[in-house]
């Protein structure tokens, strides 16, 4: 987390605040306020050594610099047993500080940027919804329009639930980045199944529907033709 706080004294020339500099400080502190997008996305990555790791936060080494860098419950999972480590980033500033939220994949961290767009859906509650719910899950109660699934997240209710769901519901069913989440055997099945049946014209929403209850109820070392063929079946 990094914070910064601007005062007057740091301003002053020789015992004199200069007009010319304070002028300068203030045009630079006002576009760090309005211009966001220029320093939500000013560090893309972090990579360097894992010096600690809990379900909410981690630090990671770079440079002789340390960062404390908050986290999901999905990305501690993903860092197990890692020493060293890229931490995709997304910062957030406020008045009283700078603070770094670090994503396993930009994919998850595609799906926090969507989520803190809604109205009303700030970051520790983004970052709830990352923990509760796999990135895989918590798209598919998106797409599905499943606010029973979204209400279990800490802080979110039936209003902020439906909120989400027709605010994102097309972006998400839409973005091929959302479907690259973490690389177990399960989640690259259902890449690979989802992209083929895009590509074949399905609508992705029925698609990932179909998609996610078959693995469900299938053995995971299923080939992903047999999944196609199978989902094939369901959507015809």
């Amino acid at each position: 987390m990094f914070t910064f706080t601007p005062r007057k004294s740091e301003l002053q020339v020789n015992g004199h605040e200069g007009a010319a500099c304070c002028g300068a400080f203030w045009v630079f502190y006002f576009l760090l306020w309005h211009e966001t997008d220029a320093y939500l996305h000013m560090i893309e990555y972090i990579k360097g050594e894992l010096i600690l790791r809990s379900p909410t936060h981690m630090v990671v080494e770079n440079q002789g610099i340390a960062y404390h860098i908050s986290i999901s419950l999905s990305t501690f999972e993903q860092m197990a047993g890692k020493k060293q480590v890229k931490v995709f980033t997304h910062t957030v500033i406020r008045e009283d500080a700078h603070s770094l939220f670090g994503f396993f994949s930009e994919a998850e961290r595609s799906l926090f940027r969507k989520l803190i767009s809604v109205s009303g859906i700030g970051p520790a509650s983004a970052m709830a919804a990352l923990s509760t719910l796999a990135p895989a899950q918590l798209q598919s109660a998106i797409v599905n329009g499943d606010v029973g699934t979204l209400k279990k997240i800490k802080g979110i209710g039936a209003k902020s639930a439906q909120r989400i769901i027709v605010d994102l519901r097309d972006k998400i069913g839409l973005d091929e980045e959302n479907l690259e989440f973490v690389n177990d055997s399960s989640n690259t099945l259902r890449t690979e199944a989802l992209r083929a049946l895009r590509n074949l014209g399905f609508d992705p929403r029925k698609a990932q529907k179909v998609v996610d209850e078959i693995i469900d109820s299938e053995d995971e070392s299923m080939k992903i033709e047999d999944l196609i063929k199978m989902s094939l079946k369901r959507l015809a």
